[in-house]
Formats: structure tokens, C-alpha cells, sequence
């Protein structure tokens, strides 16, 4: 019987995003707050991104420095070209959006397939035609645009199916921008299973879930809101890193 590792206690980031402007595209959800909180305590100024105004005040009122609130919505090229005119200068832009479309394939709507297409395909490659333009590269790590894409992409599963086509298509879309924008950087990190707060849902059935899954992993654990932290900034932070899925899952698309 094999037995869970502990999970480890998160690690600060070095204070290597003193002057830098990060765009956070999705500053809102659960993984987007971790983002925000650990890039401005690294000294970053952030530009808090996503569809919900109250959800990214939120965010902006946790944050140690300096934050602009600015609503996006990935279904709409005007409200992304807004986006872009708004940001002005930066140097990293970290998107975490998400739509899932999930549910077996003779019940989903279209609709839903649009919305999560936007998220992942269509919003991503929008957000880099508005915004790579004001990218600022004259640093030692250059600019960067950093996506989450997922493990679904690896390891398909029933009512999965549009999760598993967004998410990978993603990781070829980074592959082509990281091309086509250069010599700005474009990566995605594709997260496993993590506790951030999605699972909650299960109630009483979240805990033995989460630990069966740490017992299939090969690193015997789930992942947490710093794996992905620590993930993204090493995206952001590496200059010869670029058209790169970085996969934070535990080893869970291998078994």
C-alpha cells in the first residue's frame, strides 16, 4: 500500500519582480489571488484582470502594493483591445482563465463550447495580438506571456472531452506564439490535481479523493496553490524559456 508524502509548506518568491508590471488575466479565482498575492509581495505592480469587478477589488484590497483593477472578458476582442489600451507598458501578463464546457458529449451545448474555446484558445491568442505589441523586453529575463493549459490535455476522460481539446490545443497555441511574437516568451503550466479550492465542492467525498490521487501520483501527493505559484514565476523569470508546457501534476498524465 503506498502512502501519501507530506505536502510541503510553500516557499516565498525572491523579491525578483521589483519594477516589473504584471498583467494577471482571471486575478479573481483561487489559483489567480495566489498569483497576485506572491508576485506583489516579489514587488511586482499589478493589473488585476477578469470578468467579475467586485471579485478583483477583492484581490486588489489583499494586496501589499500597488494594483489597478481592470474587467476583461475573453468572449470579446473590445473589451480585450480595452484591456490592452488600459495596461499600457508591462513585462508579464499570467492568464489562469477558465470555462470548462464539461458533461457527456450528447448534452453539450454549443455555447458552452464557445465560452470555453474563448478562455483557453481564442482568448489567449487575442490577448497576445493586443497586448505583445507593448511588451517591454529590455530586462534581463524579456517579456512574457504565461497560460494555464491542464492535464486533461494528457489523460482524456468521458464528459472531459472539451476540457481535454481546449487544454491541449492550448499547449500548441503557446508553441506557435512563442514563434510568431518573439522575442517575447510564451509558455503554459499545466497543473494535475491541486487543492486550491475547486474540490471543495465534494463536501465529505474531497479528502479520500484528493488522497487517492496523492497514492497514484508518482511524487505521492496533490499539488497546491505554491506548486503553481513557483511554477509560473520560474516562466516568467527564465530568459531561455519559451514554447514550453511546464507540467506541475505530480507525474499524475504519466500513470
Amino acid at each position: 500500500m503506498t502512502t501519501a508524502l507530506p505536502t510541503p509548506s510553500p516557499l516565498p518568491l525572491p523579491r525578483s519582480l521589483d519594477g516589473r508590471r504584471i498583467v494577471v488575466v482571471g486575478a479573481g479565482s483561487n489559483t489567480g489571488r495566489a498569483l497576485a498575492h506572491a508576485a506583489s509581495e516579489a514587488g511586482a505592480e499589478l493589473v488585476l484582470a477578469g470578468p467579475d469587478p467586485r471579485k478583483l477589488e477583492w484581490t486588489a484590497g489583499e494586496l501589499s502594493g500597488k494594483a489597478e483593477v481592470v474587467p476583461v472578458d475573453l468572449t470579446d476582442e473590445t473589451s480585450i483591445a480595452a484591456l490592452a489600451t488600459a495596461t499600457g507598458r508591462f513585462h508579464h501578463l499570467v492568464s489562469t482563465a477558465a470555462m470548462p464546457a464539461n458533461g457527456p458529449l450528447a448534452d453539450l451545448d454549443l455555447a458552452d463550447v464557445h465560452r470555453a474555446f474563448a478562455a483557453k484558445v481564442y482568448g489567449p491568442l487575442l490577448l497576445a495580438k493586443h497586448l505583445a505589441p507593448q511588451a517591454a523586453t529590455d530586462t534581463p529575463e524579456g517579456a512574457s506571456f504565461t497560460f494555464f493549459s491542464g492535464v486533461a490535455a494528457w489523460r482524456p476522460a468521458p464528459a472531459r472531452t472539451v476540457m481535454a481539446t481546449t487544454n491541449g490545443a492550448l499547449a500548441f497555441l503557446v508553441r506557435a506564439l512563442a514563434v510568431e511574437i518573439a522575442p517575447v516568451r510564451v509558455n503554459a503550466v499545466s497543473p494535475g490535481i491541486v487543492d486550491s479550492g475547486a474540490w471543495d465542492r465534494l463536501g465529505a467525498d474531497k479528502d479520500p479523493f484528493l488522497r487517492s490521487v496523492a497514492n497514484r501520483n508518482p511524487a505521492r501527493r496533490t499539488g497546491t496553490p505554491a506548486d503553481l505559484v513557483h511554477a509560473t514565476h520560474f516562466a516568467m523569470t527564465s530568459p531561455f524559456v519559451t514554447g514550453t508546457v511546464l507540467h506541475v501534476d505530480g507525474g499524475g498524465r504519466l500513470v
